[in-house]
């Protein structure tokens, strides 16, 4: 989430027990409050980030370029983005969500804003990757700002929450932004969108708190500064199975509807299926509401039966290649439109899915390295997106615009991820029970 696409926990065991450890947070009225202005801050960054999915067809007229340099754009884009987390997770743990936040938003309101007077295709990347560098700085943060405010048996409801909340903001670009850019023109559309930017960034400096009142971490101390610490902190997490294993669940799992929402749905509904531009829309809107409805069954699940996990993670590759190689060898030129309307309701669970990395992540990393397990995890499926997009790119001009041939690049990254979650998950779940017993432990001779 993602994107969507696009969750940090404290010392409990990823939402596993129903008794909060002594440290955890209160959760309540005002941490929904103040995580809610965080939660905003996504969704504006993935209004932004999707704005290109309804525009792509606009943007390749207005730069006169083909297939491979408008996917340049999202990869660009995606680039930054991945290239971004692991360093945003240690700024996360270092300085709070809040600063990290507020530097996000001014890099992706200006991005914003620079699309919209972009008149040439190199400007218009160098917009693109300002605004990924932003985008990068969003939801690792979000989940941070969640674990410091929510007790962390309210992990994983907490996590697809806010992915839900911010895959809403694809509803803005498929409903709204698509409408206006036809109705007003680009630079006007886009100019306007970069208001919503502002807006964000004032109720945030004005009212976000990255803790209550009575939780703050301690302090960092002499040993967690320098190159040193960074290295260690990023090689503690990597030895982690828990967090390679949520990397290669994200990696496998969020792609295949960023793919399609980011730039290439829109073109293959109307150029190789033959829809109207509205009815593709009304399809990629499908995506953004199956996303919606099925995050809050996978939330509600995983919360209570853990393992659960990885048979959902599993279950939604499986359901979403099958769905894929139905459509792509339906021997008539277009698929009958039951199909591709089960296509897209498929590829919502793809974000919801995505996100039970970062509730194998979660348990596998003390709280202080929370911030850059979560940026190695969503790392994943941004490197999984950013690939798909270039070889669907490359392969429709080599093809003559054959999407047939360039959508099955999709079966080759879903096998390797699978590969990987098979070779890790026993490990992870072993690593798991042995965190488990040692922090029941612990609690039970924490003073009172």
């Amino acid at each position: 989430m993602s994107g969507g696409p696009e969750s940090a926990g404290s010392s409990g065991i990823g939402g596993g027990s129903a008794r909060p450890l002594p440290a955890d947070p209160p959760g309540g009225r005002k941490a929904m409050a103040v995580w809610g202005i965080g939660v905003a801050v996504y969704f504006v960054a993935i209004t932004y980030r999707t704005s290109l999915g309804v525009a792509g067809l606009d943007a390749a007229e207005r730069f006169h370029i083909n297939a491979s340099a408008l996917s340049t754009f999202s990869i660009l884009q995606l680039l930054v983005y991945a290239g971004m987390q692991i360093p945003v997770g240690l700024m996360v743990d270092r300085l709070g969500p809040k600063r990290v936040l507020t530097l996000g938003v001014v890099l992706y309101t200006v991005g914003q804003f620079g699309f919209a007077l972009s008149s040439s295709y190199a400007m218009a990347l160098g917009s693109r990757a300002l605004l990924g560098c932003g985008d990068a700085m969003t939801f690792i943060s979000v989940l941070r700002l969640g674990s410091r405010w929510f007790p962390a048996r309210r992990g994983p409801m907490i996590a697809q929450i806010a992915a839900l909340v911010g895959m809403a903001g694809n509803l803005i670009s498929t409903l709204v932004l698509a409408r206006f850019l036809h109705t007003f023109g680009w630079t006007p559309t886009f100019a306007s969108s970069a208001a919503g930017g502002v807006v964000v960034l004032v109720v945030l400096l004005l009212f976000l708190k990255d803790h209550p009142q009575g939780f703050e971490p301690p302090p960092d101390s002499a040993e967690h500064t320098g190159a040193g610490f960074v290295r260690r902190q990023i090689m503690d997490a990597w030895r982690e199975p828990g967090t390679r294993l949520g990397m290669w669940v994200h990696f496998t799992t969020q792609f295949p509807a960023m793919v399609f929402l980011l730039l290439w749905g829109l073109p293959f509904l109307v150029e190789a299926q033959g829809l109207s531009r509205g009815t593709a829309g009304e399809l990629l809107t499908l995506v953004v509401l199956s996303n919606m409805a099925v995050g809050l069954v996978y939330g509600q699940i995983i919360a209570r039966h853990h393992a659960a996990r990885t048979p959902l993670a599993l279950g939604t590759v499986g359901a979403t290649a099958l769905m894929w190689a139905i459509v792509l060898c339906w021997p008539a030129d277009h698929a009958p439109m039951g199909l591709l309307i089960a296509l897209c309701a498929v590829l919502g669970a793809c974000g919801p899915a995505s996100m039970i990395g970062f509730d194998f992540a979660r348990p596998a990393n003390p709280p202080e390295r929370q911030g850059t397990a979560s940026g190695i995890v969503n790392m994943g499926g941004f490197t999984a997106s950013m690939t798909t997009l270039l070889a669907v790119g490359v392969l429709l001009d080599a093809t003559g615009d054959n999407y047939r041939i360039a959508f099955a690049s999709v079966f080759v990254l879903e096998a390797t991820g699978v590969s990987q979650i098979l070779r890790l998950r026993r490990r992870a779940a072993r690593r798991e029970r042995e965190r488990l017993v040692v922090s029941r432990v612990e609690a039970v001779h924490v003073p009172a």
